[in-house]
């Protein structure tokens, strides 16, 4: 998707609407010039993630069902029936994680390129920022690749150096990860 292409938010709304889609595009450009340089075989190579032992095409996956469930949120938004996001994060983690194993990389990819444009176009349908939407997009989106794309060292996402597929660590190492 290219800047052109993006949805045009509803007129009137205001400049943090505008900031977060810019903030939204910028992240998820950084991930897709990572994951472009990278081969299916590689997207698919063990060791993005210690604990949970996570492939690149594992944290892509769980990007776009991320992306998928806020699309369906803000449809929820839009639609009157939203009851906020009361959600039990590790579990509905795990349920996401399990709805895509066994897929490809192509699958994956696809996924999470169409999950994104849906919640661009439903997020673009709302009025104006809330903190509900603020939520949402910090929890699938900007923020959530960010963290991603920084690999975090705590104890449950430690990037095991020795089995990290070579290429990836330095694409980041260009990128100024």
């Amino acid at each position: 998707m290219t800047t052109d292409s993006l949805p045009e938010p509803r007129s009137g709304l205001d400049r943090p609407f505008v900031a977060a889609l810019e903030a939204e595009q910028r992240g998820w450009y950084e991930l897709a010039e990572v994951v472009r340089r990278l081969t299916p075989d590689e997207c698919v190579e063990p060791g993005y993630y210690d604990d949970p032992a996570w492939t690149v095409r594992d944290v892509v996956a769980h990007l776009g069902t991320w992306l998928a469930e806020a699309e369906v949120q803000f449809e929820r938004m839009s639609a009157g029936t939203y009851d906020g996001h009361a959600v039990d994060i590790d579990a509905l983690n795990a349920a996401l994680l399990t709805a895509m194993h066994g897929q490809s990389w192509e699958t994956a990819w696809v996924q999470a390129n169409a999950a994104r444009t849906r919640m661009i176009v439903e997020w673009c349908r709302l009025p104006a920022m809330t903190d509900e939407i603020d939520w949402w997009i910090a929890k699938a989106a900007s923020d959530h690749y960010a963290e991603h794309l920084s690999r975090p060292s705590d104890e449950l996402h430690v990037v095991r150096t020795d089995e990290f597929p070579r290429k990836f660590r330095n694409v980041l190492v260009k990128l100024g990860q």
